[in-house]
């Protein structure tokens, strides 16, 4: 057979990073196996031209995933209030909710935890976006490794009072009732009492023996080799006889995640 009619070799696709993931679907030989995990971006806690360029920011992160990661775990608090009525969302979470879907078209798993500020999280999310979402902790087993991932809130002991406050808040009634107010009314209303609880909350020092003593060592207890948790605001690890700790940080001010790649679990931050 002559060259010229010999059929066209066919290549292999490259292993690239992906810098448009606009496209509908992604070729699965080009799919990083990794886990993403963030927390604490607290969108819609600042008047939107002040927080414009960190949502920005965390946008242009969950664009760089497909290609790099086969899955997402947002570990709560993603916005700084979230609650669904039966035929609106909150206005500002739009783009990131586009984020989000761009996502899962490109073949990205997401999970998307309750936290202490969006713990009214939707059928939207799930039925629409296709985000499976997660009420408390979460189970990952991959490459070896049994990591159980919590928003945090709750775990230390002394939070009595917002253990209780938990449960009424979440109990069916009070979301029903909170639906009947117009969201015009509802949602300023609830980031109002989201940002004074915020600024109501003493800054102690940052414990990190507490927490790892606290919320970490009876997880390894369980059976699990690695837990990881955001709620409080820092980026810390701990590593010690095979267990790992991570505190996950936030999108506020230090723009960190955690990833799982190969077994291995890295804490870093991302600069754009």
């Amino acid at each position: 057979m002559s060259p010229a009619a010999r059929p066209a070799a066919r290549t292999r696709p490259r292993r690239t990073r992906v810098c448009r993931p606009r496209a509908a679907a992604l070729d699965s030989a080009a799919m990083s196996d990794a886990v993403y995990f963030i927390s604490d971006a607290h969108l819609g806690a600042q008047p939107p031209a002040a927080e414009a360029g960190r949502a920005a920011r965390l946008h242009r992160f969950l664009d760089t995933l497909p290609g790099r990661a086969s899955r997402l775990v947002i570990v709560g608090d993603l916005f700084d209030f979230w609650f669904e009525y039966r035929t609106a969302i909150p206005r500002r979470g739009f783009e990131t909710l586009a984020a989000l879907r761009r996502l899962r078209d490109a073949g990205v798993a997401v999970d998307y935890l309750n936290g202490n500020h969006d713990f009214w999280l939707g059928p939207f999310l799930s039925e629409t976006l296709g985000v499976r979402t997660v009420d408390g902790a979460l189970t990952i087993e991959r490459d070896g490794r049994r990591l159980w991932v919590h928003h945090g809130d709750g775990l230390v002991g002394g939070d009595l009072g917002y253990r209780v406050l938990k449960r009424v808040i979440r109990h069916p009634w009070s979301i029903r009732a909170y639906g009947l107010l117009h969201p015009d009314l509802g949602i300023p209303l609830a980031r109002a009492v989201s940002h004074w609880s915020r600024d109501a909350r003493p800054d102690g020092p940052f414990d990190g023996e507490r927490l790892w003593r606290e919320a970490a060592l009876p997880r390894f207890a369980q059976g699990f080799d690695a837990v990881l948790i955001g709620h409080f605001h820092h980026a810390w690890e701990r590593r010690e006889g095979g267990r790992e700790f991570f505190l996950l940080g936030d999108w506020m001010t230090r723009f960190t995640y955690a990833r799982l790649e190969g077994g291995r679990i890295a804490l870093e931050a991302w600069t754009g």
